[in-house]
C-alpha cells in the first residue's frame, strides 16, 4: 500500500467527540467546554494550549455537535476584508428559512492586529457568528481586552504521556496503511519526550519513523533511540518575542534568587538551546544582582556588569561558559533584596510628601547671600571627626528618624548592619 499523502495526524483526527483523547481538566464532567460539547449550546471562546493541544479537533467537534457551518481562517493570510465577507456570508444565513449557526474558527488568532480583531466585534456580540479562536500565545497579551471579554478562554495544556500512548496505540490499530506493520516501542517514555506533550508531532513523526524503519515494506519496525532521534530531532519551543520568552526567563530568575544553581543553570541551557540574546540574559543578571543579591554580596553587581561586556566581546557559543559561571555564583551566594525594598519605600514616600525641603545646613552655599540665609550654617565635616562619622540630621525635618534601608543578616551585609547600628542606634535599636 502506497504511504499516504494525507499526514497520520490528519487521519486519525477524531469525527466524533467520544473519540476525543485528552484535556481531561476543561473536559470534565460539569466543565463548561464539556457542557457545550454536549449540548451544542455554544458561547464564542478561545481555545488557548501549546501546538498539538487538539484546540483545531475540538473547535471542529464543538461545530458539529452544534450542527453548525463551520469556517476556518488562518490568521496567517486573512485580512479584514475576507473577514467582512464570511461575517455578511453569515448574517445572510442567519435570515434564510433553515438557518444554521456559523461558527468562525480562527488559527493563531493572537497573529491579528487590533484592525481584524476589531472587525469581528459587533458580530461577535450579537451573535451572527459564533467565534473560537485558536492561540499559542497568551490571550492577554495578543487578543485585546474588547473581544477578550465578549469570550471565554479555555486553557489546553500539553497532552500527557499517557494520552499520547493512546492516541498512537489507536493510530496503530486502526490507520489502514500502519495496520501493515508490526510496530514495536521500546521505550515510550523517550518517544514521548521528544513530543513535548505535542498530538501532531508524535502522529507525524512516528509515522516518518516506521516509513524510514521499514524502508515501506511490511513487517516489523522497531522504533528504538536511534531511530527516534533520527526523526525527531527538532529545536527547542521557545518563542523570543512570546510567552515562553517570559515564562524561561522568569524561571531562570526565580531559580537565582533562590539559591539553586543547578535549575539556574537548566534555564539558562534551555534559553540558549531556544536561540535567546545572549546580551538578554546579562541584562538580567545585573539587574538580578543589584535586586536580590545587593549588599549580602556587593561583588555580584561588578561581576554582573563584567559578563555582559564580555559577552559582547565574545559572543556565542563560548559566551555560554562565561553566562554558566555568573549564573551558578549568584545563585550560591547570599541574598539580600534590602537596597531594593529601600529605594521602593523611598520612592513612595517622595510620592506621598512631594517636595520637603532639604535642611538648611545640608545646602549648597555658593554665593555671599546664600551664606547670609544660613545655607550651609552648622553643617558638620564627617572626616574631621572619629570614625569618620557625626550624627546629624540628613532628612528633611518631616522624615527625622525615618528608615528606608533595613539590612539582613546576609552575607557581607550583616557587617554594614552593625556599623548602622553603631552609627545610628535610635533607628537599628
Amino acid at each position: 500500500m502506497a504511504w499516504p499523502s494525507q499526514p497520520l495526524a490528519e487521519r486519525m483526527r477524531p469525527a466524533h467527540a467520544t473519540d476525543y483523547l485528552g484535556q481531561q481538566d476543561v473536559l470534565a464532567a460539569g466543565q463548561p467546554l464539556r457542557l457545550m460539547l454536549d449540548s451544542g449550546q455554544l458561547r464564542s471562546l478561545l481555545l488557548w494550549g501549546p501546538p498539538g493541544s487538539g484546540k483545531t479537533t475540538l473547535a471542529r467537534l464543538l461545530a458539529q455537535r452544534a450542527e453548525a457551518d463551520f469556517h476556518e481562517l488562518s490568521a496567517v493570510s486573512a485580512g479584514v476584508k475576507e473577514l467582512r465577507e464570511l461575517i455578511q456570508s453569515a448574517r445572510e444565513q442567519k435570515n434564510t428559512l433553515f438557518a444554521r449557526q456559523s461558527v468562525l474558527f480562527i488559527d493563531e488568532i493572537h497573529r491579528f492586529n487590533k484592525a481584524q480583531q476589531d472587525a469581528l466585534l459587533h458580530a461577535v456580540e450579537t451573535g451572527e457568528i459564533i467565534l473560537i479562536g485558536a492561540t499559542t500565545e497568551n490571550p492577554s497579551f495578543e487578543v485585546i481586552p474588547a473581544l477578550l471579554s465578549r469570550c471565554q478562554i479555555f486553557v489546553l495544556q500539553p497532552h500527557s504521556p499517557e494520552t499520547l500512548q493512546a492516541l498512537l496505540e489507536r493510530a496503530l490499530r486502526e490507520d489502514a496503511w500502519l495496520k501493515q506493520f508490526s510496530v514495536e516501542i521500546p521505550d515510550w517514555a523517550l518517544l514521548c519526550r521528544y513530543c513535548s506533550g505535542d498530538a501532531r508531532t508524535l502522529l507525524n513523526r512516528s509515522e516518518l519513523a516506521i516509513q524510514l524503519g521499514s524502508q515501506g515494506q511490511p513487517g516489523k519496525v522497531v522504533l528504538d533511540a536511534e531511530l527516534l532521534q533520527k526523526t525527531f530531532q527538532r529545536p527547542l519551543a521557545h518563542d523570543k518575542n512570546g510567552e515562553s520568552h517570559y515564562d524561561l526567563a522568569s524561571a531562570l530568575i526565580k531559580s537565582i534568587r533562590g539559591s539553586d544553581p543547578d535549575a539556574g543553570l537548566y534555564w539558562l541551557a534551555r534559553l540558549l538551546a531556544g536561540g535567546e540574546d545572549p546580551k538578554f540574559i546579562a541584562r538580567r543578571l545585573i539587574i538580578l544582582a543589584s535586586e536580590d543579591v545587593g549588599n549580602a554580596e556587593p561583588y555580584a553587581l561588578s561581576l554582573a556588569t563584567a559578563c555582559m561586556q564580555a559577552v559582547q566581546a565574545v559572543g556565542m557559543p563560548e559566551a555560554r561558559i562565561i553566562l554558566g559561571q555568573v549564573v551558578s555564583y549568584l545563585a550560591a551566594c547570599p541574598k539580600s533584596n534590602a537596597a531594593y525594598v529601600g529605594i521602593n519605600t523611598a520612592l513612595a514616600e517622595t510620592e506621598r510628601s512631594r517636595e520637603l525641603p532639604v535642611p538648611l545646613h545640608l545646602r549648597n552655599a555658593p554665593t555671599g547671600l546664600m551664606q547670609d540665609l544660613g545655607y550651609g550654617k552648622d553643617y558638620a565635616y564627617s572626616h574631621d571627626h572619629p570614625e569618620h562619622f557625626v550624627q546629624q540630621h540628613y532628612l528633611p525635618e518631616a522624615l527625622q528618624g525615618q528608615v528606608f534601608y533595613h539590612p539582613s543578616e546576609q552575607g557581607r551585609e550583616k557587617t554594614l548592619k552593625s556599623r548602622l547600628i553603631h552609627y545610628w542606634p535610635e533607628r537599628y535599636p
